[in-house]
């Protein structure tokens, strides 16, 4: 049984689902008393008022948080026309209306969003956490200075509307729901204004479910309660995945003991030495005994040589 008081040590990725008025920082806080252990870490931020997976990184799993926010992610929402606000969606102040003096079609809709799909650039709202000059966006925006903001790309797979756009004659506001599959650092907020602006009409992000994350489906997810659960019945494994889970994309390989006594040690190897025909132009995961140890990427300057990137772990069968 679990003792209180008594650190729980583990290592894991979960799927955690984000309930609204949590921020992600208050996931983790909250995490790091149930699960007993401060080495807790979230893969990408959800703003409080947006609920959906948010991947949580457990003990050594923390190493491998910054390769899971680069996998793609699934959205559902809605988008409002007829005024924007501060934040691009509804927690903000209104600075812009419009009242619509009729209901965009289908057609129009639909052209507009088929618009944002592919590679397309987006510039960051100003309530985001990019740095400029070192400051971040949203500390400009709540001193009431304006800068400047940096265009950025996104990888969009998929933005199309799933309900029947609801027309308001008495606000003048049209909204619908909408999907889309993006990449890492797309903002949602930003793809439901740029379509009011593709239709010549102020926007925002009415509402936001982020259905998949880092692999993981909303049919995956647990609460923070159930986690609560779980852990008093001492049945976490059931939805604790392993670190090998956050490597899942890379290619692997798999090495000797005499191997792995250099990989442990930060060597740096040949391609040939991994066994591997050509040099590798990505990460690529290093397992010994079926455990993930190590991440080896090509060296920047020395042909044929691939050197660590992040040493996972250092010793087998000891957790």
């Amino acid at each position: 049984m679990f003792v209180k008081g008594v650190k729980c040590v583990m290592d894991g990725i979960l799927p955690l689902w984000k309930e609204r008025g949590m921020t992600s920082h208050d996931c983790v806080f909250k995490l790091r008393k149930i699960l007993r252990t401060k080495k807790v870490g979230h893969g990408g931020t959800l703003d409080p008022d947006v609920d959906g997976i948010l991947p949580i990184c457990v003990g050594k799993g923390t190493k491998v948080i910054e390769f899971l926010t680069d996998s793609g992610k699934i959205y559902e929402g809605e988008i409002t026309l007829g005024y924007s606000t501060t934040t691009e969606d509804a927690s903000g102040e209104v600075v812009d209306s419009q009242p619509l003096s009729r209901p965009f079609t289908l057609a129009e809709i639909d052209e507009a969003m088929a618009q944002l799909t592919g590679t397309i650039t987006q510039v960051p709202p100003m309530y985001s956490a990019v740095k400029v000059n070192g400051k971040r966006l949203y500390e400009y925006a709540r001193n009431n200075e304006t800068v400047e903001r940096p265009q950025r790309t996104a990888e969009i797979a998929t933005f199309k509307r799933t309900s029947a756009p609801v027309w308001d004659a008495e606000k003048g506001t049209q909204k619908w729901r909408f999907y889309v599959e993006c990449g890492k650092g797309t903002y949602v907020r930003t793809l439901s204004v740029d379509t009011g602006k593709l239709l010549g009409v102020p926007a925002h992000m009415s509402d936001l479910t982020r259905s998949a994350s880092a692999g993981f489906s909303k049919e995956q997810g647990v609460t923070l309660a159930q986690v609560a659960e779980l852990m008093n019945n001492e049945q976490l494994q059931a939805v604790l995945l392993p670190i090998e889970f956050g490597v899942k994309d890379f290619e692997r390989i798999d090495v000797s003991e005499a191997l792995w006594l250099k990989v442990k040690n930060g060597s740096r190897l040949t391609y040939q030495e991994f066994g591997l025909t050509d040099m590798p132009t990505d990460l690529v995961a290093i397992f010994y005994e079926n455990q993930v140890v190590s991440l080896y990427e090509p060296h920047p300057t020395k042909a044929g040589i691939l050197k660590p990137r992040k040493v996972l772990r250092t010793e087998i069968g000891k957790e």
